[in-house]
């Protein structure tokens, strides 16, 4: 009998995140892909520790790198080291390197919600009622905070992001695996941002998420594209997820999700097979 690969599944399973059961997720997908794989779960502090002694390691909803910085920056070190193949790989140039990007896509011109990290660039930002201040290193709206733009001379700048308030009609986010759109969801109600519905993207709607995925040169791992609706029509880039994006699986149709799962067992194994461990 062939031996088959083992995956390290890194998961906060205990992690609370507002409408949302991370959870579930992770144990509807640990439960399929063991028809492909040997799978252990493990918690993102115990990752560093147990690593080697897999084929790769899986980074799922592992919960805001802020709440264990010191353990994270610790795996990323190790598995550079010994040449761990880490799904998604660790040269994602998204939220997994923080939020800089979001400085480069407005520096690039970049359909993304415009935002500056120095108060000498605050000028670059358009008028709005409020602006949002957010940490360089944030998820999930931790420490996120609004203020009227006569206060954004005083802020503390060096770790913080700030953006224009925008007036949009929904949010809509697409989903990748590699480089193939898998499904949309959007959220029509701004009030419940976590309740989400399917989304049938346009042919512009796909060639706007196209432009920050092939942007992030990822070759293989799962992708987020986060982009609000403005009022007049257009799509800004609100976040480029590529670390440990939720998927919202109990938001589409199972066949929807069968496909995903089964786009993910191949992507895995062809990111094996075009890694090997060192």
């Amino acid at each position: 009998m062939p031996v088959r690969p083992s995956i390290l599944f890194v998961t906060d399973l205990a992690y609370q995140a507002r409408g949302r059961r991370y959870c579930d997720e992770d144990i509807l997908l640990t439960s399929r892909l063991r028809d492909a794989f040997d799978v252990a779960l493990c918690h993102p502090r115990d990752a560093a520790a147990l690593m080697d002694a897999f084929d790769a390691v899986v980074v799922r909803n592992s919960g805001p790198v802020l709440h264990y910085r010191e353990e994270y920056d610790a795996f990323r070190e190790r598995a550079a080291a010994r040449g761990t193949r880490v799904y998604n790989p660790l040269h994602g140039r998204g939220d997994m390197a923080g939020k800089q990007y979001l400085l480069d896509l407005t520096a690039e011109g970049y359909p993304v919600i415009p935002t500056v990290d120095r108060p000498e660039d605050l000028h670059v930002l358009p008028r709005a009622e409020r602006y949002a201040v957010k940490p360089r290193d944030g998820a999930d709206s931790i420490g996120l905070t609004f203020v009227p733009r006569d206060r954004l001379d005083g802020l503390r700048y060096g770790d913080i992001l700030v953006q224009p308030g925008v007036d949009f009609r929904y949010e809509v986010s697409f989903y990748y695996v590699d480089d193939a759109f898998q499904y949309a969801l959007h959220a029509p109600d701004t009030d419940r941002r976590w309740v989400l519905e399917p989304y049938e993207p346009t042919d512009a709607d796909l060639a706007f998420a196209r432009r920050f995925i092939d942007w992030n040169t990822l070759d293989h791992g799962i992708q987020r594209v986060d982009a609000c609706r403005t009022r007049d029509g257009g799509l800004l880039l609100v976040e480029l997820e590529d670390l440990n994006p939720y998927l919202s699986l109990d938001r589409v149709p199972d066949r929807t999700r069968d496909g995903f799962v089964t786009a993910v067992t191949a992507s895995l194994h062809r990111f094996l097979d075009a890694a090997p461990r060192i």
